[in-house]
């Protein structure tokens, strides 16, 4: 039995992707048109990129680990992770421009902690998952 070429290529392109191939015909209608209702809009789905992007920094996680734990200003911060308090600073900047981390003045010291319990929260949560056997 000879196969078509759309066939042949149907099959050489699974066979070489290992993807399964959806079939048109097959689409749940209802699934797609209640999912395209609740998924994230562009500009939320940036928004997040964003957030995701400074989570992605090994440096900007510590000092998130370290806020974790208790309050602290640039100059302890920087002697908790081993960076300079500039680089510290820099972090800091742009962890606060997201929204990450809230800061108050005290004298001349400024003090930094989480935003919320929500960045705790999922920083806790991202830790304990990696921690899972």
């Amino acid at each position: 039995m000879k196969m078509s070429r759309a066939s042949e290529s149907k099959q050489q392109a699974s066979s070489e992707s290992d993807a399964p191939i959806c079939d048109s015909s097959l689409v749940h209608l209802e699934q797609v048109v209640r999912v395209q209702s609740e998924i994230v809009t562009t500009e939320k789905a940036q928004q997040m990129a964003q957030f995701f992007g400074a989570m992605a920094d090994p440096h900007r996680l510590k000092l998130l680990s370290a806020l974790s734990q208790a309050e602290l200003c640039v100059c302890d911060l920087a002697a908790v992770v081993k960076m300079s308090e500039s680089a510290v600073s820099h972090q800091l900047r742009l962890l606060r421009n997201l929204r990450l981390v809230k800061h108050r003045r005290k004298g001349r010291n400024v003090y930094y902690s989480l935003a919320d319990a929500h960045i705790a929260n999922l920083y806790r949560e991202v830790a304990e998952h990696l921690d899972e056997a």
